[in-house]
């Protein structure tokens, strides 16, 4: 072989090494959101959420979109964000997943590069990959969920996100994580890890009520995201009964309030301030010996306690109780 030809195989062995790591034309590996994800429904709750991992800083900024009983929408690989609010204000319109698929794409300036996926309010989803995605991408969806990824391991990391997904049982949150993982004991993204995050809506579930952002946590750059993402997990499911029971309180409908607040407690019976908002709650409910009951235990958990429960109004009725005042003097 000659001279000319060695270099000229060699040149081109480089250029598909480059391009296949995303580093030609210009662009870097964080170009491309090289990740796995899932967007799903809860047919019993109506809640909707995505979880999401990558080899990417930060993939919780770029790739999941989600509005309460509107749909979820993950825009990943070259993504283009812009996906991700046009989907939302699509479904909300009525539009069905796959018409909004072709909405986006039709004056997309790079659509065979663009991996996405939807699910709307009422289950129905797509996923979509196209046909320039860096290998191994695809994707496969079915009644209330979309499962996708590229630059993966191969083919079983999505068969395993989807199995996992639909033999889970709990709540939606619980099925979204174990979906996740199952796509990294897979294989995961074939560069490794770095970020994850998850996400789940419903209506009024936020603080106060005043935001749908039932839950919403990110790990942006960690040596083992997964871990560090199911760590936050577990509190914030716990942080999304006590919000759901708060809000219900200050509706004054404290009996309503209870169960969600003792969820909370079972979720996290070490957390201080958790044993004394359900103090309150009992009160509220008329279970004033269980109210003093918890509330005795927050203060041994966290004495500076005492001064806020002297102080606090939504405590008055135990104002002249003996065991109450011993408890904060």
């Amino acid at each position: 072989m000659s001279t000319y030809y060695k270099n000229t195989s060699v040149f081109f062995l480089l250029l598909f090494l480059l391009f296949s790591t995303g580093v030609v034309c210009g662009q870097d590996n964080h170009s491309v959101v090289s990740t796995f994800s899932i967007c799903a429904r809860d047919s019993a709750t109506g809640e909707l959420g995505i979880a999401v991992a990558s080899r990417f800083f930060a993939v919780g900024s770029v790739v999941p979109w989600a509005k309460a009983d509107v749909g979820a929408v993950a825009t990943q690989s070259f993504a283009n964000t812009s996906f991700g609010g046009r989907g939302l204000e699509l479904l909300e319109k009525g539009v069905s997943p796959d018409e909004v698929i072709k909405t986006l794409l039709k004056d997309d300036d790079d659509p065979e590069r663009r991996q996405v996926g939807i699910v709307s309010s009422d289950g129905k989803s797509i996923s979509y990959t196209g046909p320039k995605c860096l290998p191994w991408a695809g994707g496969r969806s079915g009644r209330n969920y979309a499962v996708q990824g590229n630059i993966l391991a191969g083919e079983n990391v999505v068969i395993s996100m989807e199995k996992a997904f639909i033999e889970t049982k709990g709540t939606l949150a619980d099925r979204l994580y174990a979906a996740l993982m199952a796509g990294e004991n897979a294989g995961g993204d074939a560069r490794g890890k770095q970020s994850a995050a998850l996400l789940v809506v419903k209506a009024n579930a936020g603080y106060g009520g005043y935001t749908d952002r039932a839950i919403d946590i990110r790990v942006d750059d960690h040596a083992e995201p997964f871990q560090e993402l199911g760590r936050l997990l577990n509190y914030a499911q716990m942080n999304y009964s006590w919000n759901e029971a708060w809000t219900l309180f200050m509706k004054k409908r404290s009996e309503e309030a209870l169960p969600h607040m003792e969820r909370a407690f079972k979720l996290a019976p070490d957390n201080a301030e958790v044993l004394y908002d359900l103090a309150i709650i009992q009160l509220a409910a008329g279970k004033k010996d269980e109210a003093l009951s918890s509330l005795e235990k927050a203060v041994k958990l966290n004495p500076k306690l005492k001064r806020q429960a002297a102080g606090d109004n939504d405590l008055q009725k135990l104002q002249d109780d003996r065991k109450f005042n011993k408890l904060i003097k």
